[in-house]
């Protein structure tokens, strides 16, 4: 994801030189409704019948499947727990007001807090959507975000996330802005701290710089609400066709997918090399790593928060990320902030 803005850059100058691949991405929902004229319908393929229904959702418009999902992945903080119980900390923390108590235990004795990168904007997007998922509806809160009923400025959600940023940054490493992703993970993996904030991602360079650590997620609490608990679970991203192929390329394309989700070798890639939660119903999950476990636990216990960030507006999206940056390096305060956020939404509607 942290090189999402790159390459989607590249794809529209791809697909403007007439040179558009046969098989890209799409985050679906806005995102599929951008680029729908250049989605094949695949509504009629083999693989379709074999997925999960919620993981359909992003990319179903008018009644037609245009996607195949990736897999699901899950976000929270990740915590390591030997850390944890050296500081003394008995209970999990699953509210602000907790993880202040054990971020200020864990500093106590002599263990920074959080794993902070700051200098990829792209992070802050899904942390901005527990604001969203914590809404009583949030496609209901969308929708009058688009019809102009609603306001990101004075809703309380949106100030108790900056309260949580704020917590991230007190107790966080001081060099937090220029921190990129692989230096967070690395501080983390290295014990140098105790908490990150990434997905279940994270886990294979984890993997790679210290081999089965004893790590698990816990929630990302934006206050002390019961709804904290849970765990933002999500399609991670679809697989679509081009439509403006050539017959002959569009059923090699299709045909491909299809191999992806049905021959053994296939499947065999995405549970046993890419440990993909998967999206699907004839391919099983490696539940070997502590993170995916936990998603799953998570899931099974219905605590769980959608994914919105691919139903904003595109360009306020990006918007979005330079705002909360600007936001953890002082430049805003809490109000100018909510008014940014507010501001790129309305003008990206205006588009």
């Amino acid at each position: 994801m942290a090189e999402g803005a790159n390459y989607l850059a590249e794809l529209k100058a791809r697909f403007a030189a007439n040179k558009g691949p046969d098989i890209f991405p799409n985050g679906g929902y806005e995102e599929a409704k951008s680029w729908k004229r250049y989605l094949e319908d695949l509504s009629d393929q083999p693989w379709v019948k074999n997925v999960y229904d919620e993981a359909l959702e992003p990319m179903k418009m008018d009644g037609k499947i245009y996607g195949m999902p990736v897999n699901f992945e899950g976000y929270g903080f990740i915590y390591n727990k030997d850390l944890f119980a050296k500081a003394g900390i008995d209970t999990l923390p699953i509210t602000l007001s907790e993880l202040k108590a054990a971020a200020e235990k864990l500093h106590s004795a002599g263990i920074t807090p959080f794993a902070v990168g700051y200098s990829d904007s792209w992070f802050f997007i899904l942390m901005l959507n527990i604001a969203f998922a914590q809404q009583d509806d949030p496609d209901a809160f969308i929708q009058a975000l688009n019809d102009g009923t609603q306001s990101i400025e004075g809703n309380k959600k949106f100030e108790d996330l900056t309260r949580m940023l704020d917590l991230t940054v007190q107790y966080g490493n001081k060099d937090f802005l220029t921190t990129d992703y692989n230096t967070e993970v690395s501080l983390f993996a290295t014990g140098k701290a105790a908490i990150l904030k990434q997905g279940n991602w994270a886990q294979s360079k984890i993997d790679q710089i210290a081999p089965n650590m004893n790590i698990g997620f816990l929630p990302i609490p934006i206050n002390d609400d019961a709804r904290n608990d849970a765990l933002s679970v999500g399609v991670s991203n679809n697989w679509v066709v081009n439509k403006e192929s050539s017959p002959e390329k569009k059923k090699e394309a299709k045909k491909f997918l299809n191999w992806m989700v049905s021959s053994e070798q296939g499947k065999t890639f995405m549970k046993d090399k890419f440990h993909f939660i998967s999206a699907f119903k004839n391919i099983e999950t490696d539940r070997s790593g502590p993170l995916v476990d936990d998603i799953i636990r998570y899931t099974k216990m219905k605590k769980t928060l959608s994914w919105n960030w691919f139903k904003f507006p595109s360009r306020a999206r990006e918007e979005f990320g330079y705002a909360m940056q600007a936001y953890v390096g002082k430049q805003l305060n809490r109000d100018q902030l909510l008014q940014e956020l507010q501001k790129s939404w309305k003008k990206a509607q205006q588009k």
